[in-house]
Formats: C-alpha cells, structure tokens, sequence
C-alpha cells in the first residue's frame, strides 16, 4: 500500500504512471492489472509489487510511505430495552434519512431484519451504489451495497455484498434491524428483536471474506463510504498484533481520520482480548471505541448426574437430550495412543482422542483457553455431548454455542465431576440440560473477554471510551453461515446469540445514529462526547480495572440526545495532538493524506477529550489539563463543577473557573483541571468531575495510574 499526495489531475492515472516507472518488463497494457485500488479520499493506492518495486516507488519524488497490505480481524433482543430503549420510544422524523456504513462481512438481505415496508426512496444525500448481481439486490432499507478484494480470489467465496459468515448481518441488524416478532436463536432468547434505528438506512461494505480481512479491501471500504455520503460508520474489527499499531500504519485509523474529516463519527470495537491490560485494538483518539458490557439476562445449561449431582454450568445448549443419561469419560483417560498422549486428550485438543473410546459418550475436558471455536475434536469423535472447565481462572460469563449438547462449569464443580467420572467401581453416566434464561442481577458489568486499557501509544488518552451491550446478543444472521464456527454443524438459523466488542460497536453505532438523527449539523467530536458525557458511572466493586476497562460507564441513549455541553475537537486538534506523538512530517502525512507539518506545534498538546488519564510514576504528581465546552443546551445556563474524589486517596482536584455561565447557544467557555496528589506502585485512582446546571449533568470521569 503507498500514498502519494498530489492533489492535481486524476489519482488513477497518476498511480498507473508511477507503476510504469517501476515495472520492468511489463507492457503498458497490463500496467493497470499491478493496480488494485486507486483510493479517492486518500490519496494512495494498493498495487502488486516485488519487495524490490516497493522500494524504489518509496524513493520517489511525492511517496509518502509504502506498507504491507495486513490482515484485519473481526472482533450479537433484550439490549434496547436494557438500555430504556424501548420500542415506543421518541424518533425523530429525519430518522430514515440517516444512513450507516457498516464495514464487515456483507449483509443477507432477505432477513427479515431488512424488509423495507413503509420507507421511501433513498435520501437525495446518497450517492453510492448497489453491486446487484443475479441474487443479490438492494432495497430501500439496504440503499447501497459492494464488495472489496484486492487479491480478486473467490474460490472459497462468492463475488457479491451477500454475507456467507454472519458476522456483518448480525452486527447490521443491532444497528438499524426492522422489528420482527418472535425472533429466537432455536428457541432461545426468544422475543422482538430490533435495531437501535429501525428506520435508519444501511450501506454494506464488505471488505471481510471466509479467510478474514485486509486493510487494503478495509481502507478501499473506507473510501467508498465517505464518497457515498453516509453519516456514521461502523467497523466491528481490529488489528490482532500483538504490539500496538502506530497510528500512520493503522488502516481504520487512517480511514477513520478521513471520515472524521468530513464530520462522519467511526464506531469501532476495542477487542476480545481481555481481561488483561493494555489489550486494545482501535485506540486512535478520533474513533469511538467500545468495550462490551453485560445486560440483564444471562443463559444457563446445567449438568445432572445419575447420582443425584447438578452443577449449573454456562452455554448456549439448543439440543434436548430428554434427560437421558449417557456414560461419562474423562478426556485425559481417552488418549489416541498413537498421535496422543493424556497430557494433550484432557484438553480434547485435536487428534488427541481415542475415537472408539469417546463414541456415544459424554465427554469431560479440561480448558486452557475460552472455547469460542468450537470443540471440533469431540464433535468429529460422535461423542454424545461434552463438559468442560477452565484449568486457569476464567470468569463465566459468556454462553457459547457448540454443535452438540455442552456446557462448561466451575472449577470447584469440575473437581467432583472428574472425581466422579474416573471412579472405576462403576459406570458413571449423566446428561446436559437444554438452556435457560435466567436473570442476571449483577449486570451491567464489563465482559471478561472486553480489551482493556491503558491507550497503548498515547495512555493520557483514556480508552475504551464507554462499555455496550456485548454480551448474549440476538440478532440477525446468515443462514448458510454456521452458529458454531465448527464445519459440519447441521444447524442453519435466521437468528443466533453471539458475545464480543464486535456486538457492543453496533449498539454504540445506533445510539450515534439516534443522536445524529436530532442533531444532524453536530460534529463527530460532538456526538462521541454526547454519548461519553451522559454515560452511566460504573461500579469499581464489580469491575477491577475501573475506568481503564469502561471508559466514561455504560453508554445511556436517552441521555444523549440533550447532553447539555459537548467537548468539540476538529482535524486541527488531531493534527496538533500527533505533532505531540512524536510523528514526523511523513508519518503525519500518512495519516492525513495532506501537506500538514508539526514545525512550529506544541509538543506537549492537550486535546479536547471528555475524559482525563493521568499516568504517572510512584510518589507525588501535579498535572494541569485544559478543556473547552460548547454550550447546546439551554441558551442562558450556569454550570457548577462538582468533583467526586475517592475517600482515603491523597488526590486534590482543583477547577478554574469553577462556574461557567452562558447566554447563548454555541458559546464556548475553557477552563483548567489541576490533579495532584500522591499514588503507590501498580495504583488506580478513580475520580469525576461533573458540570452541573441543575438539568444537565455532564460528567469526565478523571484517572490516575501507576501500572509499572
């Protein structure tokens, strides 16, 4: 991938004459084969190279920087009404006019999810276009439609918009999905499933195939979507790197500051690799990145034995055994003895069981790992069914389907379950319950698996910005796509239950879609700091990590429609706050895709977040934070601050001016936060500060750490 600035003439010739210096040997006639993509809103281009290619194009005169084209990963009824979105609740008339880029998988477009009774034609805004083929066409709830893949390899999938995987109709349905009744995953969850804006538009853009995605066919959607004139986007993927991408060589973050650009608010997940820290994915200070977080309604799957035993286990079981019961084995007592050995059958990894000695029964196997794949080996094995814990610490709260009768339990339960499966006086049997929904009267909490905090490039910059419904999600889905991720599971469904941060973007995409829809001249800024104001505080007791694993608290949609005050930033923020990153003029450029320089720019650059991170080393600490509100609540209005600091903790925040009065709508007022205080080794201090005018309250959540 390389980009090159140049804002006279046409982009595509351009690249193809750069290729013609460069690719010897090959006619001028097959120079624009080398040419994948010639981006519009980029200024770069993907093209076929040899390593050599790559570097003489990254010598020439105007080349900014030339990258690999990397892999990008995918990152879902009851949500809404969670949230007091219910399904009566006050729309705005313009509703439909707004349109939402969804950038996944595709979409299938006879779900009935996305029937589109009642909408009228198109907004007169859009300007993009559906890739009709002999069976996929659009509507007037799908407007638009493509596919992107640089590669141009459909062996293993179809050239069209149509979602054979799932993820990208079931993340599409969260967002803007019709209302439809009784919709169920087999019976479960049943109820109404719906979208956050059910009358909103959708724009597909399929960059992700059976084998994932690529950020050359992610930033080709980027660009047809800002082109198109949708007003929210939203990316449920991530960068699986172990270390932190820089931000000139993050694809959605470079995308997403075009966009950003052009006042279009991308919502993205933060990643399923937590709960540990420093674990996120899409981090870039102009994203909206969500966590997930758990609503009220969890699912269970019990275990019974002949004995008289039952442990409540976790699962989303749709298979009903009749309470028959059938003989137990341990894995780690059924190793195939000739590729395998117990150490490596406990966990029924696979080739690791003895086939003939698992057939027909139940079988006990030990995690490692979440089991979000599947458990290929016991179903491939014909055993009648499985029951699995975690060997490590592991928080159960997560119900996931497999394509025969599971359910995984506690480790306190496993030891008697495994005690009692290998007594050799006697035939152990038992039998796994179909699922129930139960209530979870705890929630809302932060997903085990939702990626943590700190920022891992800029940690001043507090991320994930809030926590969405992520867990136990219904929503639509691709019937040829399987609901167990494992090849040969039989079952096909126009609904499932899926977990992640993939689920939490959506939800946080609609209610941005449901504010836009109030609000259409607002900013992107000013919608993430709408949603980030009003979010609701969560509990410490319930959430270790604190703020580093929820941001600003549980995004809260009625809210942010009327948020009082917005913490607005534009692309000269952006810009300055890189400058403060360290990057220099060609790296800025990578990013921006302009001429922008850091000479003459601050170092040290306070950008205008909703939200304050202070990290810190041991001992004592002062910092001074500069933030500028805009008034669009109440014309004449007075704001007090009012700090919540934790008892206990040496932590002083003082603000200035510490009342703020407005006369009319559109005034912006600075002001300056000064923390100080003392903090130990591996600490996290938790405070607020909430500007108050007696209607509004608009609240900064304000976190000190010490994580070295």
């Amino acid at each position: 991938m390389g980009d090159r600035i140049n804002p006279d003439g046409s982009a595509k010739s351009l690249h193809i004459d750069m290729l013609s210096n460069v690719l010897e040997g090959v006619p001028s006639h097959k120079v624009s084969e080398h040419l994948l993509y010639s981006y519009e809103n980029f200024h770069g281009c993907v093209a076929i190279l040899t390593e050599d290619e790559a570097e003489v194009i990254a010598g020439m005169d105007g080349v900014v920087s030339v990258f690999r084209n990397e892999n990008v990963y995918h990152h879902t009824t009851r949500s809404w009404d969670f949230m007091g979105v219910l399904e009566n609740v006050e729309r705005s008339n313009i509703e439909s006019d707004v349109i939402v880029g969804v950038i996944d998988s595709g979409i299938w477009p006879e779900s009935e999810s996305f029937q589109d009774q009642g909408l009228g034609p198109p907004p007169t805004k859009w300007k993009g276009r559906c890739q009709t083929s002999q069976n996929f066409t659009c509507n007037n709830k799908i407007i638009g439609a493509q596919y992107f893949r640089a590669d141009g390899n459909f062996s293993k999938d179809e050239p069209s918009p149509r979602d054979t995987v799932g993820h990208g109709t079931h993340t599409a349905s969260i967002v803007a999905g019709r209302v439809v009744q009784s919709a169920s995953f087999l019976g479960l969850g049943q109820g109404i499933a719906r979208g956050g804006v059910p009358s909103a538009r959708i724009a597909v853009y399929k960059s992700c195939w059976s084998h994932g995605c690529t950020s050359a066919d992610v930033m080709a959607a980027f660009d047809a979507a800002i082109s198109d004139g949708v007003d929210i986007i939203s990316v449920s993927l991530g960068n699986p790197e172990i270390e932190a991408l820089p931000y000139f060589r993050d694809s959605i973050a470079i995308g997403s500051f075009h966009a950003m650009k052009r006042g279009i608010l991308t919502s993205t997940a933060s990643g399923n690799t937590g709960p540990g820290l420093r674990s996120l994915s899409n981090y870039a200070p102009w994203l909206l990145t969500l966590g997930a977080g758990s609503i009220d309604r969890k699912f269970t799957t019990n275990v019974q034995l002949d004995n008289g035993m039952v442990f409540e286990g976790i699962s989303l079981n749709t298979f009903d055994l009749e309470n028959k019961t059938f003989p137990l084995i341990y894995g780690g007592d059924a190793p195939d003895t000739i590729f395998s050995n117990s150490t490596l059958s406990r966990y029924c990894l696979p080739d690791s069981l003895n086939k003939t000695l698992v057939e027909g029964k139940i079988v006990v196997c030990d995690m490692l790992l979440r089991p979000d794949r599947g458990l290929e080996e016991v179903f491939v094995d014909g055993a009648a069914g499985t029951i699995m814990h975690f060997v490590e610490p592991n928080l159960y709260d997560t119900a996931l389907s497999f394509p025969l009768p599971a359910s995984y339990i506690r480790d306190d339960d496993a030891v008697h379950l495994i005690a009692y499966t290998r007594n050799l006086t006697s035939t152990p049997f038992g039998t796994i319950h179909k699922s129930v929904e139960v209530k979870d009267a705890s929630a809302p909490y932060v997903a085990s698996f939702s990626s943590r905090g700190p920022h891992p490039l800029s940690p001043h910059i507090l991320k994930p910005d809030l926590i969405a419904p992520g867990v136990d999600i219904l929503a639509a889905w691709s019937p040829v796509a399987s609901v167990s991720r494992v090849e040969g599971d039989p079952r096909s469904v126009p609904y499932t239950i899926a977990s992640g941060t993939s689920m939490a973007c959506p939800h946080a995409t609609a209610v941005a879609a449901y504010v836009k829809s109030f609000h259409p001249t607002w900013s992107a800024t000013a919608i993430r700091s709408a949603l980030m104001t009003t979010a609701l505080p969560m509990s410490h007791a319930k959430n270790g990590e604190a703020e580093l694993s929820y941001g600003s608290g549980y995004i809260n949609p009625l809210k942010a429609v009327n948020p009082g005050l917005v913490y607005n930033a534009e692309e000269v923020d952006y810009v300055k706050f890189l400058c403060s990153q360290g990057l220099d003029d060609i790296n800025m450029n990578r990013v921006t895709g302009d001429n922008s320089s850091c000479q003459g720019n601050t170092t040290n650059w306070d950008l205008n977040y909703p939200s304050i991170a202070l990290p810190t080393s041991v001992g004592s600490f002062s910092s001074m934070f500069t933030r500028t509100v805009t008034n669009v609540g109440s014309p004449n209005s007075t704001y007090n601050a009012v700090v919540t600091t934790p008892q206990g903790q040496a932590l002083s925040i003082k603000v200035q001016p510490s009342v703020l009065s407005f006369n009319s709508l559109g005034q912006k007022i600075t002001f300056t936060v000064r923390v100080s205080g003392t903090i130990g080794m591996r600490a996290l201090i938790s405070s607020s500060l909430v500007w108050d005018d007696g209607q509004h309250q608009v609240r900064s959540p304000i976190v000190v750490f010490n994580l070295s």
